[in-house]
């Protein structure tokens, strides 16, 4: 019986092509790393130090707080030392116990709720102040400069000072705010001391110092957008309105795009305003997710790093959450982020 040999030497020779095209290949990804290390060599020891120091400062901390937020540990159960003694953990895993109990109990989310409105207000006032003030100051005007470096000013004092500046000016006693209502025969008001006026008064501080970041960065942008094209919309009749509408804020996307996302991320985290100001008080009213999870941490007995570890992970998780949307929204517009 005769054997066709035929069809197994084409498929020999066809398999052994493929197998020396994907060495091939593997073989030129291979050396084109190889080459790109050679020629950016400097680059890399450049980024090295940076890459460690961001893993050891940032990145041990985050796979621990994520290791703890499925455990039960706490000030009682962790590992500790009593003079010369050692006492060792005892904490248990718990799996997500802890996600569970914050996502169902009515404190995760009432203090959700509080931090979206903070956030969106604060973001959206900031915005709309640093967008107008941008857009003065982009004029000529008389005393451009100065302007410039006052309205810049808040930016420039470190936080905690500006936020203990305001705390004296709303103190209900003693604070200039309530001399100056006082003098005009209006009684004080207890603006850090009443919920409501307590929310617009952290709100306001966090403006306060937010408008100097996006004034500049909406200026820069201003600055960007050729000044041709409102000489050529002028010369065509468009009116101040349509000039803004069409040509500045299309001008502006790109940069607005970022501010609004970095604004979003800081107010949303922005511990020193609502601790420093009110403590998260009175009672509740102030507390933001990011000042819950540290008194978890630092105020209650017995200290919960189980449970601020649970907060703190679900706070990562809602900001890329938004991050994913939001970059999937503008990619939607056209946008390049």
């Amino acid at each position: 019986m005769a054997v066709d040999t035929t069809g197994q030497s084409v498929a020999k020779a066809a398999g052994d092509t493929v197998a020396r095209g994907r060495s091939r290949g593997t073989g030129k990804r291979r050396s084109t790393r190889k080459r790109s290390f050679a020629t950016h060599w400097y680059a890399w020891a450049m980024v090295a130090p940076v890459v460690v120091v961001i893993g050891v400062i940032i990145g041990y901390p985050l796979v621990r707080g994520i290791y703890l937020s499925f455990t039960d540990a706490n000030e009682r159960n962790v590992a500790r030392s009593i003079g010369v003694n050692q006492i060792p953990a005892t904490y248990e895993f718990v799996g997500v116990d802890n996600y569970v109990d914050a996502l169902t109990g009515s404190q995760f989310l009432g203090t959700l709720v509080w931090t979206v409105i903070w956030t969106v207000a604060c973001v959206s006032i900031t915005f709309a102040l640093g967008l107008g003030l941008a857009n003065l100051l982009n004029r000529r005007i008389a005393g451009r400069s100065v302007y410039r470096m006052l309205l810049i000013l808040p930016w420039a004092v470190p936080g905690f000072v500006s936020v203990f500046a305001w705390r004296f000016l709303f103190d209900e006693r003693r604070g200039l705010l309530n001399e100056i209502l006082a003098g005009g025969g209006i009684s004080a008001v207890p603006w850090l001391n009443d919920p409501t006026v307590a929310k617009l008064a952290v709100i306001a501080v966090n403006v306060w110092l937010g408008v100097p970041f996006m004034m500049v960065a909406l200026l820069g942008g201003l600055q960007s957008i050729p000044g041709e094209l409102y000489e050529a919309a002028e010369m065509d009749g468009a009116g101040a309105w349509q000039r803004f509408r069409n040509i500045t804020m299309p001008g502006l996307s790109s940069v607005s795009t970022t501010v609004i996302l970095l604004s979003t991320i800081w107010t949303f985290n922005m511990f020193p305003v609502i601790f420093l100001l009110t403590r998260g008080g009175p009672g509740e009213a102030t507390q933001i997710l990011v000042t819950q999870a540290y008194k978890f941490s630092f105020e209650i007995s017995p200290r919960d790093f189980a449970q601020s570890s649970t907060w703190g992970v679900l706070i990562l998780v809602l900001l890329m959450v938004f991050a994913a949307i939001y970059r999937r929204v503008l990619r939607k517009q056209g946008e390049v982020w």
